[in-house]
């Protein structure tokens, strides 16, 4: 049986579409002047197409396992009825990759299938 997860990093994809855009621009305003900038989060692009395993439009929000209980307390009461998929970063090869998208998923909303062939498992229905 595997060991602990302790990741240093976590990824939260806020996902949206062309009706919810305006809800997840919204969302991560209020997140960044609710988090001073020593939290240390870090806001990716916009993908206005489905990238990677994620099935939905979405924006990437990285933060330290130091921020964890606040980001995801502060997600889950301001999620507006967005669906937030957020796992651990454990590493960078496919095992890794494909276990944080499994095996360690938190959503918040609708669970979305993911795409995990890229990562050698099975994509999910």
């Amino acid at each position: 049986m595997p060991g602990p997860v302790t990741p240093e990093i976590w990824h939260s994809h806020v996902y949206f579409d062309d009706t919810t855009h305006n809800l997840a621009e919204t969302l991560v305003a209020q997140m960044q002047a609710h988090f001073p900038a020593d939290a240390e989060i870090i806001y990716g692009r916009w993908h206005h197409r489905p990238v990677g395993p994620h099935p939905d439009f979405s924006i990437q929000l990285a933060f330290p396992h130091a921020q964890f209980a606040a980001v995801m307390v502060w997600l889950g009461q301001n999620r507006n009825g967005l669906t937030i998929f957020t796992h651990p970063v454990t590493g960078e090869s496919d095992d890794a990759q494909l276990r944080d998208h499994r095996d360690h998923a938190i959503w918040m909303g609708a669970v979305r299938p993911l795409k995990l062939a890229q990562f050698g498992g099975v994509d999910q229905a």
